[in-house]
């Protein structure tokens, strides 16, 4: 019989994600969506780094050839137009994406924590 923190793990691992959560979650310690989320929060795990310029201009092509949306998040950040380059915008608007598919594995992973519960209460 599976522990509850290998049922855990399991459940994170085989969710499609640009992170790897398990990279920065303790399944011993996790109990719901939150506590999953502060725990990629606390370790940085949403900061996506792109180097290279060609990284960069790819990613920024293929997601935000406006670089509107990277724009924004940038401005919404303080930086200056100064201070930003293709690898920063990358950067910026790879982590916003990173988070935002994270969000939206919201509900199946409040799914998971609650019927995990109801497995537990009924085996008690």
């Amino acid at each position: 019989m599976k522990t509850r923190a290998q049922k855990i793990e399991e459940f994170l691992k085989n969710l499609n994600t640009e992170i790897n959560i398990l990279d920065y979650v303790d399944t011993e310690t996790v109990n719901s969506f939150e506590d999953v989320r502060d725990q990629i929060e606390d370790s940085n795990g949403f900061d996506i780094e792109i180097i290279y310029y060609a990284n960069a201009i790819e990613y920024l092509h293929d997601n935000d050839p406006s670089l509107r949306e990277s724009l924004s998040i940038a401005e919404e950040m303080g930086y200056t137009p100064g201070n930003l380059n293709s690898e920063i915008l990358a950067s910026l608007l790879a982590s916003q994406n990173a988070r935002n598919e994270f969000y939206s594995l919201e509900g199946e992973i409040t799914d998971f924590f609650d019927e995990l519960e109801e497995d537990e209460e009924e085996d008690n």
